[in-house]
């Protein structure tokens, strides 16, 4: 009975040493923002020859970095704002693929052009109480005299991994200027979700 009682203590306090190990090593908010900003720089630069002779390709590549931290879906759902109440899940995930081509585009244009300028990451205006709460991350862009503020919106997701759900470049909301968009299509499609989701450029 004594050696049972060890054991299940022992096994207790090895799976707590486990779980406190696991969740020391998630990486923080930040720290996976450098993570994905760093691997979408580095991807840049690799297919950044590609841009004027084969955009497919540069588009393609940045396409698939972007997807490893950005949440579609959940970029799809702040963007229809009260609209997405409508919407079936079929129709939040197509809408997520059509936002997976702009975000792509935008990203890939705005970066092709960044050249291994200073990248500071700004301290929050905020300590967050809950480490895990959604939160965003700033980052400063220095080239030449001028400064560019980007700011992640990241939260964590069911596996627990930071994912990005909007993004604010240079003060400018782009889920606020994407939903601006989808609710003058809305109004010009009668409200028709499909048509919208077809018609998004």
């Amino acid at each position: 009975m004594k050696l049972l009682l060890n054991s299940t203590l022992f096994i207790s306090a090895l799976f707590a040493a486990l779980l406190a190990t696991a969740q020391s090593e998630t990486p923080s908010a930040v720290e996976a923002a450098e993570q994905s900003v760093s691997q979408l720089l580095k991807r840049v630069e690799e297919l950044r020859p590609y841009f004027d002779s084969d955009k497919d390709r540069y588009y393609a590549g940045i396409e698939e970095e972007v997807g490893k931290f950005v949440d579609f879906r959940e970029v799809a759902v702040g963007v229809m704002a009260r609209f997405s109440r409508d919407a079936s899940d079929e129709q939040l995930l197509a809408f997520g693929e059509k936002l997976r081509s702009t975000l792509t585009r935008f990203y890939g244009s705005a970066l092709v052009e960044y050249g291994g300028q200073e990248l500071v990451y700004l301290p929050p205006r905020e300590a967050p109480e809950d480490p895990d709460a959604p939160t965003n991350v700033r980052m400063q862009i220095n080239s030449e005299g001028a400064r560019i503020e980007l700011q992640y919106a990241l939260f964590k997701n069911a596996e627990g991994e930071w994912k990005l759900r909007n993004l604010f470049v240079g003060g400018i909301n782009l889920r606020r200027q994407y939903h601006t968009q989808f609710a003058a299509l809305m109004a010009r499609h009668d409200n028709d979700i499909d048509a919208v989701i077809e018609a998004w450029q």
